[in-house]
């Protein structure tokens, strides 16, 4: 059973009415399965042959580097589609593991019928290109981020994109483990190296409120890095 609701949150549905959006999959084969939480939905070179949409829970998208150490690149909740930039081209393979947080059910589209929705709605397919435009972005921005040596580049990074050029100050959303996932570090090494920061008067922390003390420094990191 489809929320076709739900489905209009979905980038690649985003603006077209529910009703509208449950007549469209009408005219095509699609199916929903169902993870359980730990089990793989796919893994990392697999050839992309669906479009998936988290329909209920989330997944997680984690890459394994020369050392063999994993590492998270996000969380991907309802209803964001899965490596939608990768449905076409001479590679479309899955560039990571994707892993099932808790019990979730995913929308599988096979490329071949997601492609008679692009020819039937304009509104679907302008949201599509706008789709993978913005995962070029963001994994040129994740690309940036990992070429940063040390954790306290990293975290220097992290706080000032948070904080942006206007502000100080923000409310931090991710838990130390969460983080430590995020910049592929172990907690007590993040917790370490904040801790330093804090000694130095680079910034300070008063429960979820991050206050950044010495944004030039922080800047100044990245520089010299």
């Amino acid at each position: 059973m489809i929320n076709y609701q739900l489905l209009t949150g979905c980038p690649v549905f985003m603006g077209i009415p529910d009703l509208e959006n449950k007549k469209l999959l009408q005219q095509i084969h699609y199916q929903v399965k169902k993870f359980e939480k730990d089990e793989v939905v796919v893994h990392a070179g697999d050839e992309v042959t669906f479009l998936y949409i988290i329909l209920s829970g989330s997944v997680r998208g984690e890459m394994i580097d020369y050392s063999g150490k994993t590492v998270k690149i996000e969380d991907i909740e309802a209803p964001k589609p899965l490596a939608s930039a990768f449905l076409f081209g001479k590679e479309n393979k899955f560039p990571v593991t994707v892993t099932a947080n808790n019990n979730a059910s995913l929308l599988a589209i096979p490329v071949a019928e997601f492609l008679k929705l692009l020819q039937l709605n304009t509104r679907l397919l302008r949201n599509y290109l706008n789709n993978i435009s913005t995962r070029a972005q963001f994994l040129s921005q994740k690309l940036h981020f990992l070429s940063f040596k040390t954790i306290k580049e990293k975290v220097a990074h992290f706080l000032l994109k948070q904080a942006g050029e206007k502000f100080h100050s923000f409310e931090l959303k991710n838990t130390q483990q969460q983080l430590a996932d995020l910049f592929g570090v172990t907690r007590p090494s993040l917790a370490r190296v904040l801790g330093d920061m804090q000694n130095e008067g680079l910034i300070k922390i008063e429960k979820k409120t991050v206050t950044l003390l010495d944004k030039q420094r922080l800047n100044d990191l990245l520089r010299n890095g």
